[in-house]
């Protein structure tokens, strides 16, 4: 992959200080708040952006330092955006949402109106650069035809290209299940190991992808700020290139409990995507749109994107045991 550098306006701003002025969208999320304390501990100046600032104060896990400034915006709407990217240099946009909603819009339409009303807001802010968090698309299925993209993963590309055509010098990370505590991808595969005596694999089990360690993909986030790389797409992977049936497999190892696997040979991904959500106590129409990206390998096709932005990977198996002892500390889990 060929990587551009930054323009000279970009790179002036990056290399003046060491230190910018950063919007992060998504504070209270997953990745956003392992996200915060770095920025801050590089320097920078980090407002946060929310629809709704209470819950961001609520002391509920997720939730800002009190010197961090939140500001109020909807990037649906457009309420407010103007405000919270004045001034601002980098922002980040790590807003996903597959929430159903009273109006019945479905998931892509609203990303792709949040993507649209961000990037413009952005563009007029003259903001240097939008850092983004995408998923891995498909490669190619086993008998040679293209793999087709999922809603899911449909969406986040479109967001993606929105966002990088709107802001030259931007940059997109794409990953595949990111292993942390609360990550939600991660915490459906616990909750069915702890769980289920037998564990039900349908055909998708066999795809491999590259998982990835909260702490890594956090990493990456964070020299993506002032990094020299700009207007590029970087997939990246952990270093184990495991199926999902491997990934439930070590899980189960880690947790120290036997799991028998029943491997089936066919998707059923409606009927298992069900199944899955009520075992994890999680709602269906936020685990089927993560089901259907199951219809091949998710790898990444550089595997340099570490290196580039200088961080060492962490394995697996390390990823797991990292992410196990930090849910433990907040909640048990029965099968450890």
């Amino acid at each position: 992959m060929t990587i551009a550098a930054a323009s000279p306006e970009f790179a002036r701003v990056a290399s003046s200080s060491g230190a910018v002025e950063i919007l992060l969208t998504g504070a209270s999320g997953f990745v956003g708040s392992a996200l915060l304390p770095e920025l801050l501990r590089d320097g920078h100046a980090v407002r946060a952006m929310t629809r709704d600032p209470a819950r961001l104060r609520g002391g509920a896990a997720g939730t800002v330092r009190g010197d961090v400034p939140v500001l109020r915006a909807d990037a649906v709407t457009g309420e407010g955006l103007r405000s919270a990217l004045a001034g601002v240099e980098v922002a980040y946009y790590l807003i996903h949402s597959m929430e159903p909603t009273a109006g019945g819009a479905g998931f892509e339409e609203r990303e792709q109106t949040a993507a649209r009303n961000f990037a413009g807001a952005a563009r007029a802010a003259g903001v240097r650069r939008i850092v983004y968090l995408g998923g891995l698309v498909p490669r190619w299925e086993p008998a040679g035809g293209r793999a087709r993209r999922s809603r899911h993963l449909a969406s986040r590309e479109a967001v993606e290209g929105v966002l990088l055509e709107a802001v030259p010098d931007s940059l997109a990370l794409r990953a595949s299940i990111v292993i942390g505590a609360r990550s939600r991808s991660f915490r459906l595969l616990v909750r069915l190991v702890e769980r289920m005596p037998v564990l039900a694999l349908p055909a998708w089990q066999r795809y491999r992808t590259q998982p990835i360690d909260e702490r890594d993909i956090v990493a990456m986030l964070r020299h993506a700020a002032a990094s020299p790389i700009a207007g590029q797409v970087l997939e990246v992977g952990g270093p184990d290139v495991l199926s999902y049936g491997q990934m439930l497999e070590r899980i189960a190892e880690a947790m120290l409990v036997g799991r028998p696997a029943l491997r089936l040979r066919v998707r059923m991904t409606g009927i298992a995507g069900r199944v899955a959500a009520a075992i994890a106590s999680e709602r269906p129409e936020l685990v089927l749109p993560l089901m259907e990206g199951l219809q091949g390998d998710l790898l990444a096709r550089d595997d340099h994107a570490a290196e580039r932005l200088g961080v060492s990977l962490h394995s697996f198996d390390s990823a797991v045991e990292h992410a196990l002892a930090e849910w433990e500390r907040a909640e048990p889990l029965a099968a450890r």
